[in-house]
């Protein structure tokens, strides 16, 4: 089903569901955990944190790193880094 047409169908039993105060609440509430319950694909673990740390620092004592020029700015920095 395209997602059009499952907005439409949720729009349609929403208001269906307005009428009853009762089975406002109880939707209310399914859609909290139901939200609550979305992973955010951002997050990272502490171990995933702490080695993306170890790997820059490794970059580092290697030289392999990027400095802006004295009076860069960001933006030209940011073109000139590949």
């Amino acid at each position: 089903m395209a997602n059009v047409q499952l907005t439409a169908e949720l729009f349609q039993n929403l208001g269906i569901i307005a009428e009853d105060e009762n089975l406002l609440k109880r939707a209310v509430k399914y859609l909290k955990r139901l939200a609550s319950k979305k992973e955010d694909d951002t997050l990272m673990s502490k171990e995933e944190f702490f080695a993306r740390v170890d790997k820059a620092r490794e970059h580092v004592k290697r030289g392999e790193v990027y400095r802006m020029k004295p009076n860069e700015t960001l933006d030209e920095f940011l073109k000139r880094v590949p």
